[in-house]
């Protein structure tokens, strides 16, 4: 069976960190034909595998990664939005994506994204919860959602983004719908280290083995304490914002429009 012929899946696998007498979870993204975006199922996965990588005690670190090399992850697949008709969609929809980020963000071990191509839309949002990030040249960053769906972030995406890339930076990128190159990720210090294609495993065995040596209860700890910093400036309810766009006639065009393959023609209402 070809990558093309898989059904979109998030899974995870186990390993031994050579080196060390700990283990890894493999957490995988899979929908290579449409370059790894998540389906509502894959959310649902996502959540699930968080929920039994954080409930196995021999695991030490977690490695997310998109399939097939090409892409970390596009987004969310465009058409699963095709049945949504009113703002109430978009707030489901919203809360269902929460539950799979937050899954991820509460791992209580060092969690590594290797992005390698393009982590838009719900990639940006998964690489944001990540603790350390290795990409490789041609990876790019962002939410160009103003430019193609009309919808919006949720502010606590936000916020990471902010931690991470810098206020100035995020909003530049989302309020004129551009990529941040893997360079500019670097310099921001949303990635800790930028690596060639064909070095990228060797890497992260490296970063993999380095966090295994150290104490776990330590770095659970410190996990722990960087969610409290980021709880205590966190943004409130944001169901008017979703209801607000994914209840709009823009939200309608732009699904439309990106599966037509043409420029949406926004309404502002």
């Amino acid at each position: 069976m070809s990558a093309e012929d898989e059904t979109p899946s998030v899974g995870w696998t186990k390993s031994a960190v050579p080196g060390t007498s700990s283990y890894a979870a493999r957490l995988t993204l899979s929908n290579p034909r449409q370059r790894n975006a998540l389906t509502l199922g894959m959310y649902d996965q996502l959540e699930q595998s968080c929920e039994e990588i954080n409930a196995d005690e021999e695991i030490r670190l977690t490695v997310l990664r998109g399939a097939g090399g090409r892409a970390f992850a596009a987004g969310t697949d465009i058409r699963e939005f095709r049945s949504f008709t009113t703002g109430a969609d978009g707030v489901a929809y919203e809360k269902r994506v929460g539950r799979a980020v937050e899954g991820l963000a509460a791992l209580r071990m060092p969690v590594i994204a290797a992005v390698e191509g393009p982590a838009v839309g719900a990639g940006i949002a998964l690489t944001a919860c990540c603790d350390l990030v290795l990409c490789t040249p041609d990876a790019v960053f962002g939410a160009p959602i103003a430019r193609t769906l009309g919808n919006c972030l949720a502010p606590g995406i936000i916020a990471r983004l902010y931690a991470s890339l810098g206020r100035a930076r995020t909003l530049r990128a989302l309020l004129t719908a551009e990529l941040v190159t893997a360079q500019e990720a670097h310099d921001a210090g949303l990635v800790q280290e930028i690596v060639e294609p064909g070095d990228l495993d060797e890497h992260l065995a490296r970063l993999c083995e380095r966090i295994a040596r150290c104490a776990p209860l330590t770095l659970a700890a410190l996990k722990e304490a960087d969610r409290r910093v980021l709880a205590a400036s966190a943004p409130g309810p944001a169901e008017d914002l979703y209801e607000l766009c994914y209840g709009s006639r823009d939200f309608h065009e732009g699904v439309a429009a990106f599966l037509d393959k043409r420029p949406p023609v926004w309404e502002g209402r």
